[in-house]
């Protein structure tokens, strides 16, 4: 498979003091779905920002499609965020327009600023955008406003919007950290599909190892901003689920070959 992104000694410092991401290096295939898990703080969220540019990397490179993306001017990084779709854990829909119009919004990237701010679309990409919500079971949704929506509603809306970019990858921010277990279950459904299927790449922030275990190709643990596991789901221990977690690994209560088995049956 071909590599599709790829981290070379990413380093990201805020301020004097706090050290966010160091030296961290991988790389992820296309058609992957990674799972990046640790504790609260551990630097998931900056990494995941420092792909798209929306946080600046302090040292390093950052290689999409074999583009030094730091390297990037404005317009030419515009033009770059249309092929990485974003999912976010507060969903950044606007809550007073339809599902329908919060959906179109993933086609901005692709017009000039005027003609968005006016709302005109193609008619191809209102089937698309229609394609897209039947597919994520949401066809009877389409015209309802966002606020009238439930969580796993508006975080389906929020994987519709970024599908309709036509992405090469998704990038997803903690998803399912605000969702009952049965919502979680069908966004993570959709975004195993949506790898497996459609042959996205899914880079995918979890702070639950059970569905990391379930859901992911390969797993990337992050402790104090360092990658301190790479690896496939079978290769995850005990130990190394410590080394993550620290004293956080004690609530996970998870004994690993246990966890997978009950994974299995999920």
């Amino acid at each position: 498979m071909a590599t599709l992104l790829e981290f070379r000694d990413v380093s990201k410092r805020y301020g004097n003091d706090t050290l966010a991401l160091s030296h961290v290096s991988f790389s992820v295939n296309e058609g992957e779905l990674v799972s990046i898990i640790g504790p609260s703080g551990a630097g998931k969220s900056t990494l995941l920002r420092c792909i798209n540019r929306l946080i600046e990397a302090t040292s390093g490179e950052v290689i999409f499609d074999k583009t030094n993306v730091q390297q990037l001017s404005k317009g030419k990084l515009r033009a770059l965020r249309t092929k990485i779709g974003m999912i976010f854990q507060s969903y950044n829909l606007v809550d007073r327009l339809s599902v329908f119009e919060n959906v179109l919004h993933g086609r901005l990237g692709y017009k000039p600023a005027f003609v968005g701010a006016l709302g005109l679309y193609h008619e191809s990409e209102k089937k698309q955008a229609l394609e897209i919500l039947k597919s994520l079971g949401l066809e009877d949704q389409v015209y309802k406003r966002c606020d009238q929506l439930s969580g796993g509603q508006k975080q389906r809306v929020g994987i519709a919007r970024a599908l309709v970019q036509e992405p090469r990858m998704l990038l997803a921010d903690e998803p399912i950290a605000s969702l009952d277990p049965s919502s979680s279950k069908t966004i993570m459904d959709h975004l195993r599909h949506i790898s497996t299927s459609l042959g996205i790449t899914v880079l995918v922030n979890l702070h639950q190892l059970d569905i990391a275990l379930n859901y992911a190709d390969r797993i990337i643990g992050v402790s104090q901003g360092k990658v301190v596991f790479d690896g496939l789901p079978s290769e995850l221990t005990d130990e190394t689920i410590r080394t993550i977690y620290g004293a956080d690994s004690e609530e996970l209560n998870l004994n690993i070959p246990e966890s997978k088995e009950v994974a299995r049956k999920i």
